[in-house]
């Protein structure tokens, strides 16, 4: 069995960790560069943790200049098994209000020109992502909202567009006609990178506004936004520290192999793959490269 480790990366507005015994911070070195910030490592019960903020303290890195790999593979250093990831997000449904909480469970990728995968030329892999989110770690979560009388929802899809802009109405109309749930600007390629570096993942999506498709709320505003982000942030606190208090002292194996996605994924053969990619690759492959 393998201890469980609960990262969290917290989004717009969580930018620390409430309830967390820090132990220490450390600045992790990784061959995609540096993170968006210091880890802390720290305790909330008898459950080992690690925080990172995902635009850094003081919010310093837009969406599209936060280093994902960086983060992703920082988080795999550290030993993390379940990586539960906090984003404000604009919401399509009008019975998903501003300060409900949504568990989404897929997501569709609208960004361009972020690095989205560890792998390429010289290690090719294709990992799964019809089932991107790690069910017992959404179940987790969703049980650590109703204890706490958290508003919270399971299910729903995740559209993330690229930024910073907020959307056009046409835009969110669109989205909106396709049955989308919610919309964002970092979860993506963030699930796809935990889904290669084998790391059971979900998102909780804090809902801000009703993006610009509401006929009755005026357009997004950062203002408006951040206001229900402070709001929200509270809450977020609370059912961090109810997921960490609850959780099992060992990782449960993910039923959907979140946590083996890359068993039959790798295509270059052994002989074939590059020195230079395997080593950049040693947090990522651990486990195969243990085998090997």
């Amino acid at each position: 069995m393998t201890k469980a480790v609960v990262g969290i990366i917290g989004g717009s507005g969580v930018y620390d960790l409430p309830g967390l015994t820090v132990t220490r911070e450390e600045r992790i070195t990784t061959p995609w560069g540096e993170p968006s910030d210091a880890l802390r490592f720290g305790r909330i019960g008898d459950t080992e943790a690690v925080f990172l903020p995902r635009h850094g303290r003081g919010h310093r890195f837009s969406p599209s200049g936060i280093n994902y790999r960086a983060n992703i593979d920082a988080m795999k250093r550290a030993g993390v098994t379940d990586l539960l990831s906090i984003s404000a997000c604009g919401s399509f449904k009008p019975d998903l209000p501003p300060g409900t909480f949504v568990l989404v469970d897929q997501y569709v990728d609208r960004t361009y020109g972020r690095a989205s995968t560890f792998f390429g030329d010289g290690c090719v892999a294709h990992v799964s992502m019809a089932h991107p989110v790690a069910p017992l770690l959404a179940a987790r979560i969703h049980a650590a909202a109703k204890a706490e009388d958290i508003p919270c929802v399971r299910g729903g899809t995740y559209v993330c567009m690229e930024g910073p802009q907020f959307s056009s109405q046409a835009e969110s109309l669109a989205y909106k006609g396709q049955g989308f749930d919610v919309i964002g600007m970092t979860a993506m390629p963030e699930a796809k990178l935990a889904r290669e570096a084998e790391i059971s993942y979900a998102t909780v999506s804090m809902v801000t506004d009703f993006d610009c498709w509401h006929p009755d709320h005026d357009a997004v505003d950062v203002a408006s936004v951040i206001r229900t982000v402070h709001e929200n942030a509270e809450k977020a606190g609370r059912l961090i520290a109810r997921v960490l208090r609850d959780f099992p002292a060992q990782h449960e194996p993910c039923p959907i192999g979140s946590d083996r996605a890359l068993d039959g994924a790798v295509m270059t053969h052994p002989a074939a793959r590059d020195p230079a990619m395997l080593a950049k690759l040693d947090a990522v492959m651990s486990r195969l490269l243990r085998k090997n």
